[in-house]
């Protein structure tokens, strides 16, 4: 197994992202091996510099990087060999089996889309966002950010990504599904939502329980939450925005600490041919090193696989 990091992304790296590599390196088994996708140079000096065993570790060279604020597709063409082409390259020939990064996620959206490609069937790629329950478990909400504007058919293709991921990656076995709307009673909400409501009642695939409201986020009345990314993006940061003031005022209990997007590390572009993990730009090591475990129970899962084969 092949994990690949973009050892340039992010807005501590490379030491952020290479401390990580480190903390995950302890918690893979031999034949787990992590990949450094960036300045081998740096990245060898800093490790040295930590004591660490170069040989956990394999290399691949990228002189460039993609800056945070950097529009996307014109750094992409401007910088061929940056660390997140380079990463994409080495997933598409097979010579990693994930690649994650916390770096430009607009970049990283354009390789899932462009270089790896989307899979035959699905509409729309997205990413999820954890959802931390009252009785312990997690849930997911998804899209959160990439799709702003969607169709019907789109949050339904979401409902059918988001139970795969919830199945096969966390263990929710056959997941409810809900969909994130202003009302519980069928007819509620706006357009989108009710030709959606009618997509999701009608397919016996999915385990659909509904329309959820915001209320019920965080307990335990559906496992999958669906919404567009516009709705979804708000939700995520607000989540965030409690996080924080709690933290500020040292009121976190056990229950809220599980908001503290560390302990997930990234999110997988669900919908693409392949393994692709996006962390949040200001990721620290325990942030990364979560990413990169992630991204191993992601290849142990074959989600990829799974998808391909429930869109055929």
């Amino acid at each position: 197994m092949k994990i690949g990091l973009d050892i340039m992304g992010g807005d501590y790296a490379p030491h952020s992202t290479l401390h990580g590599a480190l903390l995950a390196s302890k918690q893979l088994s031999t034949d787990e091996k992590i990949v450094l996708i960036g300045d081998s140079n740096v990245a060898k000096e800093i490790l040295q510099q930590n004591n660490a065993e170069l040989s956990l570790f394999e290399f691949i060279h990228a002189d460039d990087q993609i800056a945070m604020n950097e529009h996307a597709t014109k750094a992409i063409r401007k910088k061929p060999n940056n660390s997140i082409s380079v990463g994409f390259e080495a997933l598409k020939n097979g010579e990693i089996d994930v690649f994650s990064s916390a770096g430009n996620s607009g970049a990283m959206l354009v390789g899932s889309m462009f270089s790896v490609g989307p899979i035959k069937g699905v509409i729309r790629p997205c990413i999820t966002s954890v959802l931390p329950k009252e009785n312990g478990s997690v849930g997911l909400i998804l899209d959160v950010g990439v799709n702003a504007d969607c169709k019907p058919d789109v949050l339904f293709q979401f409902a059918i990504l988001g139970s795969l991921f919830a199945e096969n990656v966390y263990g929710l076995k056959n997941p409810k599904v809900g969909l994130l709307n202003i009302g519980e009673e069928k007819g509620k909400g706006n357009l989108l939502t009710q030709a959606a409501f009618q997509l999701l009642e009608d397919n016996d695939d999915i385990n659909f329980i509904g329309n959820v409201e915001g209320r019920d986020l965080f307990n335990e009345k559906a496992d999958v939450i669906v919404c567009d990314g516009f709705t979804g993006n708000v939700v995520l940061k607000q989540a965030e925005s409690f996080f924080t003031i709690l933290a500020k005022r040292n009121l976190l209990d056990n229950y809220f600490k599980r908001f503290n997007y560390e302990n997930y590390g990234g999110t997988p572009v669900l919908g693409v041919s392949g393994n692709v993990l996006i962390g949040h730009g200001i990721s620290n090591d325990k942030a990364i090193k979560n990413m990169i475990l992630l991204g191993k129970d992601l290849i142990h899962s074959n989600l990829t696989k799974k998808i391909k084969t429930a869109f055929k």
